[in-house]
């Protein structure tokens, strides 16, 4: 099975990531399963720290918020913060505690690898993905094929 996309249509433009549904199978139907509930859809990215990440997928807007479901954290050697446009779980200090927040990074974060589930990356948009700030949000979010 070919790993499926997702498409972030934000106020800023269109952001399109692959995911990595085969070396992050946890992380990636999570997530997928949110999609495809609405979920994400009007939600605001909540944190932009420049040159580092951008954040969002909290229903409160303030980063302490979940979907009501936590998963196990998912980690891989080969799945790295190596640059930007790396899209993975947020997490509370709780190893397993990454429900539905995601972050995009904004430049290579190795420090992070190992530590937090990386499950997909972006493919398209990245000059959006740059213009995004606190606030920002996204409109619709959609799995492709």
């Amino acid at each position: 099975m070919a790993d499926r996309t997702v498409t972030f249509e934000t106020n800023k433009g269109v952001i399109v990531a692959t995911l990595f549904e085969t070396q992050a199978p946890i992380t990636t139907a999570n997530f997928i399963e949110l999609v495809q509930k609405g979920f994400y859809n009007g939600l605001t990215f909540h944190r932009y720290e420049p040159g580092f990440v951008v954040q969002g997928g909290d229903p409160l807007g303030t980063g302490t918020g979940n979907s009501g479901k936590h998963i196990k954290l998912e980690v891989k050697p080969e799945l790295k913060h190596d640059g930007p446009g790396v899209l993975a779980m947020a997490r509370s200090q709780n190893p397993d505690s990454a429900s539905c927040q995601f972050y995009f990074t904004l430049k290579a974060t190795p420090f992070l690898d190992m530590s937090y589930a990386v499950f997909g990356k972006v493919t398209e948009g990245l000059d959006v993905l740059e213009q995004l700030r606190k606030g920002d949000v996204m409109k619709s979010v959609t799995i492709g094929a």
